[in-house]
């Protein structure tokens, strides 16, 4: 699938974790996002650390208002996760737009498999290909901690 939805008008996709706002994501998720209420501040640094992030921002202010998050081996697999969009541009077709744009920075690396968990925003990824597992009875998980 390469019929990528561009950013809306105003607004910039980047891989460059250097411009992520840290300390945004980090209230964004731990205050507004169901997955990730509470994630500690050294908690999220580390995830960040060992993962591609992936930000929209808006082109005059340069006010980050999106992010993404990607833990991969590179290779073969992927997982797309603390995906978020700034209230203020909702609606927009900013996440959808980032999304397609993360999923098209991965494709070169040859990655076969993105998955990803959502609780309310299926149709949103339907658009851009993906799908509920084949084989849900394949896959488990191990939980350390009681699952979100």
């Amino acid at each position: 699938m390469s019929d990528t939805p561009g950013l809306p008008e105003g607004y910039e996709f980047s891989a460059d974790t250097d411009r992520v706002d840290v300390e945004r994501v980090h209230r964004w998720l731990s205050t507004d996002a169901y997955w990730a209420t509470g994630r500690p501040p050294e908690q999220h640094r580390r995830a960040m650390a060992a993962s591609l992030n992936f930000g929209v921002y808006d082109i005059v202010t340069g006010e980050q208002v999106a992010y993404a998050r990607v833990v991969t081996d590179h290779a073969l697999f992927a997982w797309l996760c603390d995906v978020y969009v700034d209230p203020s541009v909702r609606g927009k077709g900013v996440g959808t737009a980032m999304v397609g744009a993360v999923r098209e920075h991965l494709r070169p690396s040859g990655v076969r498999r993105v998955l990803l968990a959502t609780h309310d925003a299926h149709g949103v990824y339907a658009k851009l290909g993906f799908a509920p597992l084949e084989h849900p009875d394949q896959w488990m998980a191990l939980y350390y901690t009681s699952p979100e």
